[in-house]
């Protein structure tokens, strides 16, 4: 069945699928817990470590997860101002289309068979899933490195309640060149595979609260808006990647946002024109005021 997976995978455009076992994960929460205690949060992560690091809490007959990753590397624009995973349709929108193909695919082959799948908003942590499935390799950067599409990827996984035969994790790391560490705005790369993310830009651009004028010297350092691709950017292992082949990817294209535009808009109407966007979820006002901060414009309501 296993076999049968992964073909049906390849005929919808994913080529990268992998199984995880379902824990619980010890060694993930001994990460978590370390990483609570010295405030490494940011408020979007799961708050009940207990869930993140255990599948049969989300499914009690969990057997195996499916993960699949999703390329999204297209050329870059000149003169983009916002991140490269934010140029399609919004990721979520097509990623969880195709896990829902996978699932509507396997009940039909799979007598009993049920299922839950995720992208990003998960119970689980979707790098560390990448990683027990034999998917990818953690970069210094805390990043899941793929060796044909680097870092630019989406994660997305079903928990259901068949066995596939477990993958297993790739015994590697990143090169360790220290280069992503050096070239970090907000410098959260701390050198030893973990960061703290308070301080890094792309969290910053997506904050609704306030910036204090650290945060506002940190976004300064780059012309995005939104996000942040600084660390991926000077990553060796992103060189030559090739650009994505999921036609999803590069349809419909957004590489600029227009601050005239953005000013004059409601906020009914930038959702109305953005809301399919992965940008957009933080809401215009977020957009408009790191377009102020970046470029020295008197901010206003």
């Amino acid at each position: 069945m296993k076999d049968k997976l992964i073909k049906y995978c390849n005929s919808i455009g994913i080529e990268k699928v992998g199984i995880s076992d379902i824990g619980p994960y010890e060694d993930l929460k001994k990460i978590l817990i370390n990483r609570e205690k010295k405030g490494y949060v940011t408020g979007l992560e799961g708050a009940n470590i207990e869930e993140r690091i255990n599948p049969k809490l989300t499914m009690k007959d969990v057997k195996s997860i499916i993960v699949c990753l999703f390329p999204y590397h297209v050329e870059e624009e000149k003169g983009a101002n916002i991140s490269n995973y934010t140029y399609s349709k919004d990721y979520h929108y097509i990623a969880h289309e195709k896990l829902n193909l996978i699932g509507e695919y396997l009940i039909e082959e799979i007598k009993g068979f049920k299922y839950q799948a995720y992208v990003d908003m998960g119970p689980l942590v979707d790098r560390y899933l990448g990683y027990r499935a034999g998917l990818g390799f953690f970069g210094i950067n805390a990043h899941l490195i793929n060796d044909d599409y680097g870092t630019y990827f989406f994660i997305g996984y079903i928990i259901n309640n068949h066995f596939f035969e477990y993958d297993k994790p790739l015994q590697r790391t990143c090169y360790q060149c220290m280069r992503c560490v050096k070239a970090c705005p907000g410098q959260i790369i701390l050198g030893n595979f973990d960061i703290n993310p308070v301080r890094c830009r792309s969290f910053i651009t997506q904050k609704k609260k306030d910036l204090d004028e650290l945060d506002k010297k940190i976004i300064k350092k780059d012309n995005i808006i939104f996000g942040c691709d600084i660390c991926q950017n000077v990553c060796p292992h992103n060189k030559g990647i090739d650009i994505t082949r999921m036609e999803e990817f590069k349809e419909n294209l957004i590489f600029k946002l227009d601050y005239d535009e953005i000013k004059g808009m409601s906020n009914k109407g930038f959702k109305r024109k953005y809301g399919d966007r992965a940008f957009a979820w933080r809401g215009r006002k977020v957009i408009k005021r790191n377009y102020e901060v970046i470029n020295d414009i008197k901010i206003e309501d």
